[in-house]
């Protein structure tokens, strides 16, 4: 191809991984909440569950690149094949499986030497973040308020804490997330709730604190923790500082 790939992107984790790559220019169209650099060009196409798909084909995008990070993607998916576009499906459920897709992606659109540098850059970097306790902090990263929905094992947060020497207070329930009463937080022991609400326009962690758990609770915006790409490193650095300030004889 004597041209950069048209590409299309329908989730906001795999266009960060774009522009990090410094493909956001060569997008041609994106979901609605991808608030990645370099995207003013973009047609947007819907939310990332409700995509216009003969938008979408109108663009007429090369490689459309999708991600059932996203729960519900699949129907998405389904739509965007049954309309013969050619879409590349990352499934990531850890730090690992990230780090993979940031290079997958480079191989599919050809730059793969710039894919492996952010990769390693971000692994390192994850490195460098590592604390060391008496006992590793329990905690709860919560997506949404009412019902209360957390991540729970196959999460990449999972991974991530444990980059941090942290553990996920619901590392032993099933699934990426999980909805849980108020009593079953306070059954998890958590040492730190994150406050990560997916969708939201505003983050409220003093919703969490007047549940009187008597947890601290540190405001995340989900950029950082509920996509899987390059981004995850703001998260990282936000919870090494949040786990820092833990009191090391509480744990």
């Amino acid at each position: 191809m004597d041209r950069p790939p048209r590409l299309a992107s329908l989730v906001a984790s795999n266009s960060d991984i774009l522009a990090a790559l410094g493909a956001a220019g060569w997008v041609v169209a994106a979901d609605d909440h991808s608030d990645a650099s370099g995207l003013e060009s973009a047609v947007r196409v819907g939310l990332d569950l409700d995509i216009d798909i003969p938008a979408l084909v109108a663009t007429r995008p090369d490689l459309v690149l999708a991600s059932l990070s996203v729960p519900g993607q699949e129907r998405v998916v389904q739509g965007v094949r049954d309309a013969g576009l050619n879409v590349l499906v990352l499934d990531p459920v850890s730090v690992e499986d990230t780090l993979a897709d940031i290079r997958i992606i480079g191989d599919a659109i050809g730059l793969s030497t710039r894919a492996e540098a952010v990769a390693a850059s971000l692994d390192a970097e994850l490195d460098t973040l590592r604390l060391t306790f008496p006992k590793p902090p329990r905690v709860l990263v919560e997506w949404w308020p009412r019902p209360i929905i957390a991540a729970t094992r196959e999460s990449w947060v999972t991974e991530l804490l444990e980059r941090l020497g942290a553990v996920n207070a619901l590392g032993d329930r099933p699934g990426r997330s999980s909805p849980v009463t108020l009593d079953e937080v306070r059954a998890a022991r958590t040492d730190l709730i994150v406050c990560s609400w997916c969708g939201a326009k505003r983050l409220r962690p003093e919703l969490i604190e007047a549940r009187g758990l008597g947890v601290p609770v540190v405001a995340i915006h989900e950029s950082g923790l509920g996509r899987p790409g390059p981004r995850l490193i703001e998260g990282a650095r936000q919870l090494h500082t949040a786990l820092s300030a833990l009191p090391v004889g509480a744990l």
